[in-house]
């Protein structure tokens, strides 16, 4: 699978979020059952999903790293069963080689790592060995930057660099800057200012900031109470050209996504 599957550059498409764990920020604990998992799958196609992306461990600030075994154990059940029932591109968000490649041999297309390859030096390999899609994300153990665009753009080129140094093909390759990893809340606002920087860099970009402490901060709501918020983002998204957007509410971003594109392509019903 690569970029030629999302061939159409007047759509922005939708990745939609289950998380199989009990601390995620939003959601934690709703989907760790394989029947609700299964039910929230079938939801979000219904409502015009384009990718399902399983996450088996929590990023938000100050989760509770856990094992390997303990994610693939959460994550490649539901995976499996998933591609038993959807003829639908699978995303596993993890950035633990180990586990992208159980995921990839459970039936995996795509492999969503928040450290864009900078943590383990195996994964850009196993995505490779795979010929499988990646997702690079820029992110940072600290907050300081020189010059914040200029700064992620080239660390997300470091990651291109190591994708395509282990044999990823530049097709398969999506990147993200990384909204709510290693950035404050001034940080965040601004790279969101910017996307249309990263959207010209030359490689497909998806937007993550669904519920995420940018929203929550900007209006003083709780993560759950965040999905017109992020539809504001999706519909931004699409006018800086951004690829692909990761949210939580598909119907939601669906609408919003799609009346933003017939504003600016003339797409969609009449």
């Amino acid at each position: 699978m690569d970029i030629s599957n999302f061939g159409n550059k007047n759509k922005t498409y939708i990745m939609g979020i289950l998380n199989i764990t009990p601390d995620s920020f939003s959601d934690g604990g709703q989907y760790c059952d394989i029947d609700a998992s299964l039910r929230q799958a079938e939801k979000m196609v219904s409502e015009g999903v384009h990718i399902i992306d399983v996450g088996g461990e929590s990023t938000r600030p100050g989760f509770t790293p856990v094992d390997a075994e303990e994610e693939a154990a959460r994550v490649i059940p539901v995976i499996k069963e998933l591609r038993k029932y959807f003829n639908i591109p699978i995303s596993v968000d993890t950035y633990k080689s180990s586990v992208a490649r159980k995921a990839l041999e459970a039936g995996a297309d795509i492999v969503n790592d928040i450290w864009g390859f900078r943590q383990d030096p195996q994964m850009a390999h196993v995505v490779a060995e795979y010929g499988a899609m990646c997702v690079l994300t820029h992110n940072s153990d600290d907050t300081f930057y020189g010059d914040l665009v200029q700064d992620v753009a080239r660390e997300l080129g470091e990651s291109v660099r190591i994708a395509l140094g282990a044999g990823v093909r530049k097709e398969r390759i999506i990147i993200d800057p990384g909204i709510g990893f290693g950035k404050t809340y001034e940080q965040n606002m601004e790279v969101l200012r910017h996307l249309r920087d990263f959207a010209n860099m030359g490689y497909p970009l998806l937007v993550g900031a669904s519920r995420k402490s940018v929203i929550c901060k900007t209006l003083g709501i709780k993560p759950a109470e965040g999905d017109a918020a992020t539809a504001a983002i999706s519909v931004m998204s699409v006018q800086a050209g951004a690829r692909f957007v990761r949210v939580h509410n598909v119907r939601m971003n669906a609408d919003a996504i799609g009346m933003a594109e017939g504003i600016l392509y003339g797409t969609g019903e009449k």
